[in-house]
């Protein structure tokens, strides 16, 4: 994994680095699929309101996951340089402070994620949607309580990343997604019998609904960072656990890789409630928002393999940069882009063809919504190639500590493209849920060609952390 691919050495096989690393981080992301297509089929059989509350719930728990996300992308940064560079006493310094900074940020979204709630359920649900209004806020006071406890998983596993470990996350997170179903499972619905293989079984449920599907998200996620804790035990990151003050000089290091990550993050969210606004505004309204959020959800499985590739990405170059090897860095992510690229044409194809099975299944009683969801996903396999390209190479230069240049490319793509068209095609050209998808369409395409273009340059091999 540390290779120098040094002139008497046997020559380095990329492609073999890049999934050694990339293939954990698939398979878990797999598992996130299958978690997030079973929460969006068991929504889905709670009724229209519920499906509409997380569709406006989506908004907010992007932006706040993102937040968490920025952490962990200094974590990977930092972190690897320290590994590639062999100094260890760093490398653990860097982890525990960078855990420190993930627990701040954590209880601030949280605080912030209390007051959102009213106010984006008022703000991006039709007014003649109360039911899915009340139950948002409800959802999304609940899912508040779990925000420390994501940051520190984000950022911890970013370290883990960091030092080329992507198994451990794959593992505990692993574990999180399936104590997640359960509680979905035991939750959500109330106690039933179920038979199978010819004989009844009494399944216990406590019917929260959809407050039960959040309170699952919580409960799952502090379990998780307790066991993540235990985890480093085994790992070269050495005593997580013990809790450090952040350092000034460690968290000016941390904020300038983090803040930029996390105001692109900030800038796709804010689009992307401008972007729910104006779905609010066609006609079908509720179930087109319903349908973005279940749509989302079979995109992911699109861009699950750069998902992967792009966490192996950033660990590589940022290790690479670290053994002064630019050269290495810049191989080893046009060969993670490129598989990106491969994986998600096939992939793309199939969610085209079969995307009215897809949305069938997933919204059985609500033919409107499923209509919608058909539409959303045919625009959105057109340029899911670029998408992908452009997830991958961005999670290559934020793992050299380039946050900046990913930060403009999703203010152009976001605010200078697809906020204006998604209001000029929905409610100006009035081709309603569909003129939305394709602005979506567009400007992934042109993200995916901006983000080609910037890396290409290599600005991000001159990044000082």
């Amino acid at each position: 994994m540390r290779s120098t691919d040094a002139p008497h050495e046997k020559p380095e096989n990329h492609l073999r680095t890049v999934w050694a690393l990339a293939w954990p981080a698939v398979a878990l992301n797999s598992l996130q699929v299958v978690n997030m297509l079973l929460d969006t089929a068991f929504v889905g059989r709670l009724g229209r309101a519920s499906l509409t509350a997380v569709g406006g719930s989506t908004n907010v728990m992007f932006l706040m996951f993102s937040v968490a996300m920025a952490v962990g992308t200094s974590s990977t940064a930092i972190v690897s340089r320290s590994y590639g560079a062999e100094k260890t006493m760093r490398l653990n310094a860097a982890n525990r402070q960078c855990l420190s900074v993930a627990w701040l940020a954590g209880l601030i979204s949280m605080g912030v994620a209390l007051v959102l709630a009213p106010l984006a359920a008022n703000l991006l649900l039709p007014p003649d949607a109360k039911p899915a209004i009340d139950l948002m806020v409800r959802y999304l006071t609940v899912y508040a309580f779990g925000l420390p406890a994501i940051a520190f998983i984000q950022a911890l596993a970013g370290s883990l990343r960091g030092i080329g470990d992507t198994k451990s996350p794959m593992v505990v997170s692993g574990l999180q997604i399936l104590l997640h179903i359960a509680l979905n499972v035991t939750l959500i619905f109330p106690a039933r019998a179920v038979e199978f293989a010819g004989r009844t079984f009494a399944v216990p449920g406590a019917n929260l609904g959809l407050v039960g599907a959040a309170y699952a998200l919580t409960i799952s996620a502090w379990v998780a960072a307790a066991i993540y804790l235990l985890w480093t035990l085994r790992t070269p990151l050495d005593r997580a656990w013990l809790p450090v003050w952040p350092r000034r000089r460690w968290t000016h290091r941390i904020v300038a890789i983090g803040a930029p990550a996390a105001l692109m993050s900030v800038i796709r969210v804010a689009s992307l409630w401008m972007f729910t606004y104006a779905l609010k505004l066609v006609p079908n309204g509720d179930a087109a928002i319903g349908a973005m959020s279940a749509g989302f959800r079979i995109e992911s499985i699109m861009f699950m393999p750069a998902f992967g590739l792009s966490v192996a990405a950033g660990a590589l170059v940022g290790q690479s940069l670290g053994m002064r090897r630019p050269d290495r860095a810049q191989r080893l992510a046009w060969v993670a882009s490129h598989s990106a690229g491969v994986v998600i044409g096939v992939v793309s194809v199939f969610v085209f063809l079969g995307a009215p099975w897809i949305a069938g299944t997933l919204v059985p009683k609500d033919r409107v919504t499923a209509g919608i969801i058909v539409d959303f996903l045919r625009y959105i396999c057109v340029t899911e190639i670029l998408f992908g390209y452009a997830m991958v190479l961005i999670g290559a230069m934020q793992g050299a500590g380039d946050t900046v240049r990913p930060m403009w490319i999703a203010i152009i793509a976001m605010w200078g493209l697809r906020v204006p068209l998604a209001f000029f095609f929905a409610l100006g050209l009035r081709m309603g849920a569909s003129g939305a998808w394709l602005a979506m369409s567009a400007t992934q395409a042109v993200q995916g060609v901006l983000t080609v273009v910037l890396f290409r340059r290599g600005d991000w091999k001159s990044v000082r952390l």
